[in-house]
């Protein structure tokens, strides 16, 4: 059923979501660590949200070239929405950044033995 496709293609979504946003900010931050710079939990938070940026700007230009809104209550509505949903994004995509990172650097530090 129609349900079911969009329940999948959901799905599909979120879990390359995850799998795009861990792989890219556990590489950023494994950069900054050979470059001895330790203060990479903001960093990695910061790399993954950055998307929701990508994704107001692409709203901006979804605004103002695809649709035909002239009313002032009805951009405030879209604008103050996709706002919203940005700022969920960012939370979002930069938690799953921070928990990948986190994981990734207690995995390779503990696997340091001192002797």
């Amino acid at each position: 059923s129609s349900r079911v496709l969009w329940t999948l293609a959901v799905t599909q979504f979120f879990i390359i979501l995850v799998i795009t946003c861990a792989e890219i900010t556990v590489v950023m931050v494994y950069f900054q660590l050979c470059a001895e710079d330790y203060h990479w939990w903001w960093r990695s938070f910061m790399t993954a949200g950055s998307s929701a940026l990508y994704l107001f700007l692409y709203s901006v230009f979804y605004f103002f070239t695809r649709l035909r809104i002239v009313k002032f209550v009805s951009g405030l509505l879209f604008f103050g929405y996709m706002t919203m949903i940005s700022l969920f994004f960012f939370v979002l995509t930069g938690t799953i950044g921070f928990l990948a990172c986190f994981w990734f650097v207690r995995k390779i530090y503990g696997s340091i033995k001192i002797d």
